[in-house]
C-alpha cells in the first residue's frame, strides 16, 4: 500500500462542507479510476490534512492523470473557497502540498 499526505490551510468551520463535497466525489467512479483505497480528513488548528492511501505505489501520478477529469476539476473548484494552499508561493499542483515521509513502521 502507498499513501499520500496533503498538507494545506481550511477554516476550521469548513470541515462539515468538505466532507459532503468529499462524501459526493467518492460517490463517483473517480477513487477506483485513481486507485484510493481509502481517504481520511484531518484538521488541527486551522490546518488541513488529507491522508489517502492507495493499492498501488503510483497513486500519485495516477492522481495527476487525473486531473483533467471534470470531476476532478470540479472537486477541486468547489474546495477552493474551504482550502487553500500552506504556501500560496510555492503552490503550483497538488504535488507540492504533498508531506514527504520520512519514517515508516509496519506490523506487517
Amino acid at each position: 500500500m502507498h499513501s499520500t499526505l496533503i498538507v494545506a490551510r481550511m477554516e476550521p468551520a469548513a470541515g462539515g462542507e468538505v466532507a459532503e463535497l468529499f462524501g459526493a466525489f467518492d460517490a463517483t467512479g473517480m477513487p477506483h479510476r485513481m486507485g484510493t483505497r481509502r481517504r481520511q480528513l484531518f484538521t488541527y488548528r486551522g490546518l488541513y490534512f488529507h491522508l489517502q492511501d492507495f493499492d498501488e505505489a503510483d497513486g500519485g501520478e495516477r492522481i495527476e492523470d487525473a486531473k483533467a477529469d471534470p470531476l476532478f476539476v470540479g472537486i477541486s473548484q468547489d474546495l477552493k473557497p474551504h482550502i487553500t494552499a500552506f504556501d500560496p508561493e510555492t503552490w503550483r499542483s497538488p504535488k507540492d502540498a504533498m508531506a514527504e515521509r520520512f519514517y515508516h513502521w509496519s506490523a506487517r
